[in-house]
This record gives structure tokens, C-alpha cells and sequence, in this order.
């Protein structure tokens, strides 16, 4: 007769060999950063949507020439880059958790983990290529398109 406890009965969760021993405290750092980097990202999304709606007219004044003007300053640039980049480490470090808990084979674990890297590296790149090589200043653009400063 099987009992709950019985490690052969139908419903026991499988058991998966404890890596634990041999990570160190690398889940105790991702843990931290979590509530760390959590904290850090409210300050910089409440600020980022304060700035952008309260501030200013709302998002009917969200056009090119508003990023442009804003990008302009290295403040603004480096406050959505650190917006984008603890963004992105936050949430695949979130994901990355819960793939390690519900996908129970190696195979598809490792599968998903890359998709999920490949992902983040593309997003990352991509909009840090965009912060820094913005030029708010097109050459052939119509004038009334363009922030007031271009102009000059």
C-alpha cells in the first residue's frame, strides 16, 4: 500500500538533482537584485511618466520633436537607458525563474532559457542603439517636424 510520503506513489513531483550546492549564492544575488533593482525601477518609471504626462501637456505633446528634445540631454539619455537595461535584467531574471520551476525537462529548459537570452540581448542592443544614435536632427526633414533647436 503507497502512502503520500511514498516517493513511488503516481502523484510525488519528480525529483530533480539539487544544483543548489554547486551555484553558491548565486539565486541568494538574484534575489536581492530583484527586490533592489524593483525599488530602483519605480523611481525611474514614476519619474519617466511624471516628466512625460504630469509636466508637461500629456500625451497628446509626445511627438519626435518632445524624444528628440529630450534626448538631447546625456540626463535623459542615461535615465531611459538604465530604465531599458534594469528593465530587461529584472524581467528575464523573472522569467528565467519561472522556467526553471515549471519546465521539468533539461532539454526544453535549456531551449526556452535561450530563446529567453536571445530575446534580451536583441532588446538590449537594439535600444541602447537607438538611445545613443538618435539624431533629432534629419537632414531632408520638414522644418515644422523638427524640435525648435534644429532649426538654429
Amino acid at each position: 500500500m503507497s502512502t503520500i510520503a511514498d516517493p513511488k506513489a503516481p502523484r510525488a513531483p519528480k525529483a530533480r538533482p539539487s544544483r543548489l550546492t554547486t551555484r553558491g549564492n548565486t539565486e541568494l544575488y538574484g534575489w536581492v537584485f530583484m527586490r533592489a533593482s524593483g525599488v530602483i525601477l519605480l523611481v525611474l518609471i514614476f519619474g519617466h511618466l511624471f516628466v512625460n504626462l504630469w509636466l508637461g501637456q500629456g500625451v497628446k505633446a509626445i511627438d519626435f520633436g518632445f524624444v528628440a528634445g529630450k534626448w538631447a540631454s546625456p540626463f535623459w539619455q542615461v535615465w531611459d537607458l538604465l530604465m531599458l537595461w534594469l528593465a530587461m535584467i529584472h524581467g528575464t531574471n523573472g522569467v528565467r525563474t519561472i522556467i526553471n520551476d515549471y519546465a521539468e525537462r533539461d532539454g526544453l529548459r535549456l531551449f526556452l532559457k535561450g530563446l529567453l537570452y536571445l530575446a534580451f540581448i536583441i532588446v538590449v542592443v537594439l535600444g541602447t542603439l537607438v538611445i545613443f544614435t538618435f539624431d533629432p536632427c534629419p537632414t531632408g526633414s520638414p522644418a515644422d517636424l523638427l524640435p525648435s533647436f534644429c532649426t538654429a
